[in-house]
């Protein structure tokens, strides 16, 4: 029988109880254990935490006695008493992790509920089916995230039980989480035979295939579940538009890209909105995707997007055609502020929307009176900067219609989307005119495509000649990099490369993007490097997913890209940046090229190699490093970056004094007062212009 059959159950008792109300407890609990036919062994622990265990295992050991004797009770051989005697998570972790339920002794005021285990009274004990135990365990498991201790519980459950909708879920998330495919895939199969109907589950399992660039084993799990829901419109655009998150030859990102342009035209002809039903079925499935994956090909996506915002624009003004006509600009009475308001579903600790901290937090007040619109329900304390740098906060999670009736109510001048793409009822939000003027922002550094979005408020430094063309917004490019960014806080360093089981003889190159930013076509880069500096260490803060692209170029030239390539999951917020101080290189993505990170890898003054592309996406690290006056280290094509990247390496000395004028200029890159300057003036502009 496997560890977890067993059944681990915690009391605390009030010791302080007269020794006959002790006694009564304790058989009252040894009882019920040992009346009970149980499959499982149990073992009771009890806290003695305070109090000595000789005196605890006497007064046991006449209660066993009492029930053997007088009660003619046959105490359970499946039954082990064990004290516990520090109720210390930290000096029983694994312990603690084992415990399934605690129960609640009666006529005290003190139970364990610090532990956040279920706590249960010996009443409602006696009557739980025992496999409940296991279930009650592993839903505690998993909110606090513990996924091989959840899915164990879980499937102790499931050997004898069929699991509910949400249980299976969960334990697909467990294994998605712990990176287990094909447990995960067998309890999709699971799940949807006993629930045909249940489309999250194929929708968790089919993203998780698209997230692993496995299209092609995604694409019969997206049929299975348009055969079994045929009227779910979220399966149709998933059977049309799905393009993977990673891609293994350039070949692919062709074949890709072609599919969803006729997977567009298909369902620009096909979807019906007639009925009542129609529109709303529409509606959900719009709002449960977006394609977002579609801009990290490398390509221009203007009229693919234009396209998909036909689409999203037809759904979402049949269901709503109360706010999808044009709107008059509210006059502007002498000294009225202006209106500006700011929609989003990351007004949280995020990435896409850190920077828009900077433009609310400089704005003039006087002037403008800023309104936040949150439409999720993950508040931080990042979110609680975004209500005091506002005038009006609104939190409206889950809720479309009611965050449009609140926009239009409040009758702004004009609303900022600061990301269209990585939230899809955000992106379908902004398929109605909710404000006479709409812009968007580069959150998520693309065009939407949709008319009723008018300017893409951008950056004069990412912005190459001719980008007019990428866009179907009128293009805004404010001065230097857009965004008046915090300055990241970074510690002193205090840990070793040691310490992340790095070594300290190596020429440590950071690679920490997402694997969606690296494009196959650029895999030979890496290996160009190594054959070049021996030395050269190449560290994946999360690009297990690209270990068999690096194989495969490494070995190319001849190398073994074990002998160069680490990889290392997401450390926290202070190991990340520890990190940062401890290397030698930062390695920037060609076609999509880091923000955050870039930002957060020069205050921490690591040199970074960069190559700008033709799209903004591609030129971030271009505008910082130009803002900052530090251009050594930008190459104007992929054999310079090449040819950088090793110099760096090789060159300590060029290394250091590269590190040393970051230092000396990284302040200007943070905090610009002159990006929220011109902001202002071009709110003021296109509020009083005719």
């Amino acid at each position: 029988m496997s560890p977890v059959s067993v059944i681990n159950l915690l009391t605390a008792l009030d010791w302080t109880q007269d020794e006959t109300t002790l006694n009564t407890e304790l058989q009252a609990i040894i009882r019920v254990l040992s009346s009970r036919h149980h499959r499982y062994p149990i073992t009771l622990w009890i806290d003695s935490t305070h109090y000595t265990s000789e005196e605890i295992h006497l007064l046991l050991s006449g209660v066993v006695l009492n029930l053997l004797m007088k009660e003619d009770l046959e105490v359970s051989p499946h039954l082990e008493i064990a004290l516990l005697e520090s109720i210390v998570v930290s000096e029983h972790p694994d312990l603690i992790d084992k415990i399934q339920l605690c129960i609640q002794g009666s006529g005290s005021d003190y139970h364990p509920l610090f532990f956040q285990h279920p706590t249960l009274t010996l009443t409602a004990l006696e009557t739980i089916p025992t496999e409940e135990i296991f279930l009650l365990a592993g839903d505690r498991l998993f909110r606090e995230q513990k996924w091989q201790g959840a899915s164990e519980q879980y499937q102790q459950y499931l050997k004898d039980n069929i699991g509910s909708e949400t249980l299976y879920w969960n334990l697909a998330e467990c294994y998605r989480c712990l990176d287990k495919l094909d447990s995960l895939i067998a309890t999709i199969e699971r799940g949807v035979t006993d629930y045909p109907e249940a489309g999250h589950l194929y929708f968790l399992l089919i993203s998780d295939l698209r997230r692993r660039g496995k299209v092609e084993q995604a694409l019969p799990w997206v049929q299975n579940a348009i055969d079994k829901l045929p009227h779910d419109y979220t399966f149709r655009l998933l059977k049309h538009l799905i393009v993977p998150a990673l891609y293994h030859t350039t070949q692919e990102i062709d074949f890709y890209r072609e599919r969803f342009s006729q997977g567009l035209d298909t369902l620009l002809e096909q979807t019906q909105l007639d009925r009542p039903e129609e529109r709303k079925i529409a509606l959900k499935g719009i709002c449960s995707l977006t394609n977002f994956y579609l801009s990290f090909q490398g390509k221009n996506d203007r009229d693919l997007q234009i396209k998909y915002g036909q689409l999203v624009q037809k759904i979402v003004q049949a269901n709503f055609p109360q706010w999808s006509h044009p709107l008059t600009r509210p006059p502007l009475a002498a000294g009225e502020k202006i209106r500006v308001g700011y929609a989003s579903a990351y007004l949280h600790s995020y990435s896409g929307t850190l920077w828009l901290m900077g433009w609310l937090k400089q704005q003039d007040r006087s002037r403008f009176e800023v309104y936040c619109y949150y439409t999720s329900n993950t508040p931080d304390e990042v979110t609680e900067k975004f209500k005091q740098y506002s005038d009006y906060f609104y939190q409206i999670p889950n809720d479309l219609e009611a965050v449009c009736q609140q926009i239009r109510q409040d009758n702004l001048h004009i609303l900022v989307f600061p990301e269209l793409g990585m939230d899809a009822p955000t992106f379908t939000m902004a398929g109605l005119r909710l404000a006479p003027v709409q812009c968007t922002a580069w959150g998520h550094p693309v065009t939407t495509g949709l008319p009723t979005v008018d300017y893409f408020l951008s950056s004069e430094l990412m912005e190459g000649e001719g980008a007019e063309e990428h866009y179907s917004e009128q293009l805004v490019r404010l001065p230097n990099i857009g965004v008046a960014y915090p300055k990241p806080t970074v510690p002193p360093l205090m840990k070793k490369r040691a310490d992340y089981q790095l070594s300290e003889k190596r020429t440590l190159y950071l690679c920490c993007q997402a694997p969606v930013k690296y494009l196959p076509q650029y895999d030979y880069i890496l290996p160009a490097i190594a054959a070049q500096v021996p030395d050269a260490q190449f560290l994946f803060l999360r690009g297990t997913l690209l270990k068999p692209r690096l194989k495969a170029a490494f070995a190319e030239m001849g190398l073994d890209y074990r002998e160069y390539c680490v990889f290392r999951t997401i450390p926290e917020r202070l190991d990340y940046l520890m990190i940062n101080l401890l290397s030698d290189v930062y390695l920037d993505t060609l076609s999509w090229s880091g923000g955050n990170t870039s930002l957060e890898a020069i205050a921490c003054h690591l040199p970074v190699v960069t190559c700008p592309g033709e799209f903004m996406r591609g030129r971030h690290t271009d505008s910082f490093l130009k803002m900052i006056g530090v251009e050594e280290t930008i190459a104007q094509d992929e054999a310079e970056y090449i040819e950088i990247a090793v110099k760096l390496g090789q060159n300590e000395r060029w290394r250091e004094q590269v590190r040393a004028k970051m230092g000396d200029c990284c302040d200007r890159l943070y905090e610009d007062p002159q990006c929220v300057r011109g902001l202002e003036t071009f709110y003021q502009r296109v509020v009083q212009s005719p």
